[in-house]
Order: C-alpha cells, then structure tokens, then sequence
C-alpha cells in the first residue's frame, strides 16, 4: 500500500517530530519507553499527517516504509550538511529512499558570513532544485542561520532563500522577554520566506518552556486565545502570519508541514524529584498535541 496523495488546493499537514517522540512511554521514568512501531501507530491514531524524522538506511529504511505505508503517514527527514556537496550526496539517499517530501536543514556553518555563506545557501538551494526535493534552511542557533540580522541579509540578498521558521531560537538567542518593535520588524522579514513551521515557544531564558493547560481556576483552557503566557500569544500570531504568508506565493497542491518539534532534555526542562530522579517538567506528548490542535485552529481562521 502507497500513501495516497491527490492533487488538492493548497493545504496544511501537521507532522510529529520523530526526535520528539525519544524516551516517551517512559517519559519521568515511568514505564518503559514505547517501541517504534507503537510510536508510529500513536501518531497516526493522534491524527497528525507525517512525521519528521531522520534519513533511514539498511534494513531500518524497509521497516519504515512499511510502517508509513501501514498508517498512510508522510515522511520528511533532518540534513546536517557543511557543504553543499554533502547536501548533495544526501539529497541522492533521500531520493533513493523515495518517499522523502521535503528535507529540513541546518546548515553546519556557524561562522560562516557575507558572500561566502550567500554562495552557499545558494549552491544548497540549486542542489535542491537539481534532485527535485525541496529543501528548507532551518533558523537555527549553532548553524549558518544563528543570528537573526545575517539571516535577514541572507533573505534580502536571495529571492530564491526557502526557510524553516522556527524563532524559539530567535527569542531565547536575543533575550527576548518582550519583543521589541525592532525585532518584530526583523522576524517579519524571514516570515515572509516561511517553507515550514517548527513549533516550539521560548520565553527568552529557556529554548522550550511548558506551556500550562489550565487556566487560574484550574479549569483546562479551550481556545488558544485564553493562554495568558504574552510570549505564546507572539509564537501564535507569528505562526499564523507564517501561514497567511505562504499561502500568497503558494502552488495549487502545495503543503504547508507544520512540525511539532519539542525536544527531549537537555531541551526539556527537567528537575530532580524526592527520590532523586530526574524528570521532565511537562509532558511533551500532550504538549505537542496543544500545538497540533493550535495549527489547525489556525489554518481555519486564515
């Protein structure tokens, strides 16, 4: 059985972080942690489109197509390149595995700068058009888009620039408690070029911060428009902005992915309990299902 896929309007598919799912099941040390193919099905009952995950090989790439072909799932994967040499080579095994969307990137460069890391972007932007896999450039710390100011260079100087919006590590790089009228005019910039969407709220201190549930009465919130957190009020706005802005440059049966991405520790914040183990503070699988149900909330209202 092969996913089935149709030409459709333009739409919105909410996939699982696969990175993600690590640990979960016996996630604070209760239980024993689930296995691939019962996270796989937990997925797929949870309602989201596809999982996000890593580039399969050997014996495990035919379990995965099983699995994606058994729960109708679509499947993107993760590229760590220097070079776009090596994006290349990349790209080659997630054509011959065949089933592989799109390809999220983060660019290995850090200290790369100016025309160089122009000419790089723009080398993996051509390699992408080559293998016919669309390739999207995460904003990411520690990679060739850390900082936000050369990032929006990068966009200014590359019509052809496809990004992953993920601005969590935009928010906890710059310190951003509040976001200041400077900054938003700056992230406007890079929504602008939006390919995907990574969620995941920082508060400006942490990368990942639990986002609470309940209400002060200890009444469970309903409409994303009662979280008192100002700081997810801005990650949903710039989501739906993200969306709204892809949507004007986007082709009759695109796919706009929308990846609930939220790490494990040291992401996930963690505190030592009475017995001394040490645990999550939130409950990532819950989390991640607060923001699939925000995603599509979202995508109604455009």
């Amino acid at each position: 059985m092969h996913r089935i896929t149709t030409k459709r309007e333009q739409r919105l598919e909410v996939l699982m972080s696969w990175w993600g799912m690590s640990g979960l099941g016996g996630q604070n040390g209760a239980g024993n942690e689930w296995s691939m193919e019962e996270k796989v099905r937990r997925i797929a009952e949870a309602g989201y489109d596809g999982i996000n995950g890593m580039l399969p090989e050997g014996n495990e790439a035919d379990q995965w197509h099983l699995l994606l072909d058994q729960y109708n799932l679509s499947y993107s994967v993760n590229a760590y390149p220097k070079t776009a040499e090596e994006l290349d080579v990349f790209l080659c095994k997630a054509k011959s595995f065949g089933r592989v969307d799109f390809v999220n990137v983060q660019v290995m460069r850090p200290f790369l700068v100016g025309d160089q890391a122009v000419q790089l972007l723009a080398d993996m932007a051509e390699m992408s058009r080559t293998a016919g896999i669309p390739a999207y450039i995460e904003t990411h710390r520690g990679t060739i888009t850390q900082d936000l100011l050369r990032t929006v260079e990068y966009a200014e100087r590359m019509p052809e620039l496809e990004l992953t919006i993920d601005f969590s590590h935009y928010v906890v790089a710059g310190e951003m408690r509040t976001v200041s009228d400077e900054a938003e005019q700056l992230l406007q910039t890079l929504l602008s070029r939006t390919k995907s969407i990574h969620a995941r709220v920082s508060n400006g201190e942490q990368v990942q911060i639990d986002i609470p549930m309940f209400d002060s009465k200890g009444e469970e919130v309903a409409n994303e428009r009662e979280f008192e957190d100002p700081l997810l009020k801005h990650f949903v706005r710039w989501w739906l902005e993200g969306m709204r802005s892809w949507l004007k440059a986007a082709k009759e049966d695109e796919v706009l992915p929308f990846i609930c991405e939220l790490g494990p520790p040291p992401y996930a914040i963690t505190m030592r309990g009475t017995d001394g183990v040490q645990r999550e503070v939130s409950n990532r699988w819950t989390q991640a299902l607060l923001f699939a149900r925000i995603a599509r909330r979202l995508w109604k209202w455009i």
